[in-house]
């Protein structure tokens, strides 16, 4: 519950935050809840665990545009205008899934290793943790879709394009068996 000071008609300091704001932020404003649960939801010490809805959607959209766009039947029926969007849905999947994923990581590390490990760390640390943690299996691997993904958001390229397309699929089974690891050791 949060508790509010009035300190003018236009001004409220909103604790547990020790700063004021604006009264007419708090009518349109309420700060994001973390993607965690506290209490005893998936963990019997009564622990922290994630909730994982965001990534399980996002792996699951992703598997299923790349069972659509391996459809063969389906891909030779649709104009090239419409087997490049069925592609640029691919490579946009692939995009958001693996940013989940990373972030996920570092999550699971913060909450079951140690706050602040993940902070301030490339992202080979990261892998490297979470290999170390038996999250992931190939760091290299992993940081041929960071090298994939920086790719996406620089400039597009025909050519680029494809190879994120081509590497969205390997992705995919690696982002599965992330989320099984996740689930696994949600505690």
């Amino acid at each position: 519950m949060r508790d509010f000071k009035i300190l003018s008609s236009s001004w409220v300091i909103v604790t547990p935050y020790p700063f004021a704001v604006p009264a007419v932020i708090l009518k349109c404003y309420t700060p994001p809840l973390p993607a965690l649960r506290r209490g005893n939801w998936g963990n019997s010490e009564g622990g922290v665990a994630l909730v994982l809805d965001s990534l399980q959607k996002a792996v699951s959209a992703l598997a299923a545009v790349l069972a659509k766009s391996d459809d063969v039947e389906f891909m030779n029926n649709l104009d090239d205008v419409a087997r490049n969007a069925i592609k640029a849905g691919v490579v946009q999947h692939f995009e958001f899934t693996y940013e989940l994923c990373w972030k996920f990581i570092k999550r699971w590390l913060e909450t079951n290793i140690s706050a602040g490990v993940a902070d301030g760390v490339t992202r080979r640390e990261l892998f490297r943790l979470a290999a170390e943690n038996r999250l992931l299996d190939d760091v290299d691997q992993w940081m041929r879709y960071h090298e994939a993904r920086n790719l996406t958001s620089h400039i597009y390229q025909p050519e680029i394009a494809e190879r994120v397309y081509n590497t969205a699929h390997e992705f995919a089974r690696d982002a599965e068996r992330l989320l099984a690891a996740l689930e696994a050791r949600n505690d």
